[in-house]
Parts: C-alpha cells; structure tokens; sequence
C-alpha cells in the first residue's frame, strides 16, 4: 500500500492505494506540520484497520513536506513537487486528460496539466487564509463551518455592484447580475452575513478569472477546482456564472480537498 499525505499549513490530507485502487481518505488538523502528518498516519491506520507492515511506501508533498525531511517511522518516504501533485490529483480525480487546476487552499495555486507535462503558471494570495481572516475581523466567525453557515443568510446586492445597477441595458453577453465591483455597493445596513458572502464571491471570482485568463490563447477549455475551498457551495454558483460568459467548462471533482495527497500517492 502506498500512503499520499498533503502536509497544509494548517491542516493534512491522506489517502491510501493499494494496486491504483483507493483504500481511504481523511483529513485532520493539528497545531503543528509534524504533529498533524503523524497523526493523520496513525489515524488513518485506525479507522481503515491497516498494520504498520501493510504499508510499503509513503508520498508526501505540500508546505509542510519540508518538516518531514527525515521521514516517517522506518518506511520509504519520497518528497513529491507540490505542483505535480497538484496537476495529477486534479486530473485523475476530475477524470480529464488535460485541465488547467486551481489549488485553492489557504492560498491559490494555478497548474497546467496534460500531455506536454505539468507546470506551475503562478498564484495569488487569495485564499482561504483570507477568507477566514477577513470573516473573523468583520463577522466574528472563527471557523470554516462557521464561515460556510454564516453565508447562507447572506445577500450580496447589500455587498457588490451589479451590472443591474448601474444600466437598464443589455451589454454584450454579459447577465444582470455580473458583479461590475466587489464590495462596490456597500450598504451602511449590511449584516455579518453580507460580508462573509461578499468575501466568498470576491475570492472565487478572483481565481475563477485567473484560471479564465489562462486558458487564453491555448486550447485547453476545462478548468478543475481542488483544495480546501472546493467544498464551498458558493463556488458552483460563481463557476456557473462564470461559464455563461467564457468559453471554459469548470469541474469540482468528488473528493477535490484530497487531490493533492492523491497526486503525490499516484506520482511516478
């Protein structure tokens, strides 16, 4: 059995295969690198009933990778580039041949991945780390969970300008309710709930039209969604909304969060 393990900056993914055959994910926080790679090993062994002696070798990759440079109890331990993990958990789980992937975490990865190989375009800043940084000063939510609830009694035509609101007219193919500017139309009556909606649409339109602009100029059309943010229901509605006016098709894969640990199992 070969163990991918994402060490994240605050929390770790792993997987296990057996023979290209998933056997098992889950996902744990932790204080520290080291501690939430250690325990997301034994955790996993646990709940999956795995012996020590089951496991042959194991993957791993992310920002905390760097923590584990002597490896992991006396079993092989390779370091994998976080980016090919990122274009081979993205493609595999999304089941395409090509695809630009978002990694979006506590920051934003962009990765071309296909058949001339896999590349790092670039990033941004815009995250997670954000999200609930920016929730937490100007909602008083804390979590994610919190993050995720609190939106849903959010409204953002107390947050952003639409196009709805600045013309009676028809522009291009563009819908009524394209944001023309984040936060643009601030009410002095909105509520917590507004803001975190409003952070939430910010930064999925924000990477949403990275990955938009990326695809400019190449024939790939299919743009994958993975990470810590891909569970975010807003998401899809963002995307959809994207699509209507590029020509691109977006895919939030089953399992997305556990992408990266399952390139870094599947990597050569």
């Amino acid at each position: 059995m070969v163990l991918g393990i994402d060490v994240g900056g605050s929390t770790t993914k792993i997987v296990g295969f057996n023979n290209d055959e998933c056997v098992g994910m889950l996902q744990v926080n932790a204080g520290d690198q080291v501690t939430s790679a250690f325990g997301a090993f034994g955790k996993f062994c646990a709940q999956y009933g795995i012996h020590m002696n089951d496991v042959s070798r194991i993957k791993i990759t992310g920002v905390g990778a760097s923590y584990l440079e002597k490896g992991m109890y006396d079993i092989p331990t390779t370091r994998v580039d976080e980016f090919i993990a990122i274009g081979i958990g993205g493609l595999k789980l999304a089941a395409l041949d090509e695809a630009f992937i978002i990694s979006a975490g506590t920051g934003t990865a962009l990765v071309r991945a296909g058949q001339g190989g896999i590349s790092h375009l670039g990033g941004s800043g815009v995250g997670g780390g954000m999200l609930l940084n920016l929730c937490e000063r100007f909602a008083g939510v804390h979590s994610f969970a919190g993050v995720m609830e609190t939106a849903k009694g959010g409204n953002l035509s107390a947050i952003d300008l639409r196009l709805c609101d600045i013309s009676q007219e028809k522009i291009g193919n563009l819908p009524k309710d394209t944001t023309v500017s984040n936060f643009g139309n601030l009410s002095d009556n909105a509520k917590p709930a507004d803001f975190v909606l409003g952070f939430i649409n910010m930064i999925f339109e924000s990477v949403g039209m990275m990955a938009v602009f990326a695809t400019l100029g190449s024939d790939i059309e299919d743009i994958v969604l993975i990470g810590a943010l891909s569970g975010t229901e807003h998401a899809r509605v963002v995307f959809d909304n994207l699509s209507k006016i590029h020509p691109v098709r977006f895919h939030i894969p089953q399992n997305a969060i556990f992408a990266t640990a399952v390139g870094a199992a599947l990597s050569q």
